[in-house]
């Protein structure tokens, strides 16, 4: 995986965009993919509050706690399932 790019020329490189010049040109000017300079534009939107999403300041544990969160809560989704398919969903008569 290569390094990533720096905070500072991200934001350089996301500024004229941003002002209207398109976002081809400028990746090709600065010999980056069109793809990359997209993914920046789209977090520079979450950061900014324009669309939903988890901004670049969310601290990694709390990422990964919310990772957590939803592998369990597909765990017990599924299992959830497979008792209702045996049967085992209902309580048992003492």
């Amino acid at each position: 995986m290569p390094n990533p790019y720096p905070a500072e020329f991200r934001a350089r490189t996301i500024a004229p965009v941003r002002s209207g010049k398109q976002i081809n040109t400028t990746a090709y000017e600065l010999g980056i993919s069109a793809g990359c300079l997209h993914n920046w534009l789209k977090q520079d939107r979450i950061d900014r509050g324009e669309v939903s999403g988890s901004p670049t300041t969310e601290p990694a544990e709390l990422r990964a706690a919310k990772k957590r969160i939803r592998e369990l809560e597909t765990k017990l989704a599924i299992i959830r399932q497979a008792a209702k398919f045996l049967g085992e969903d209902k309580p048992h008569p003492k």
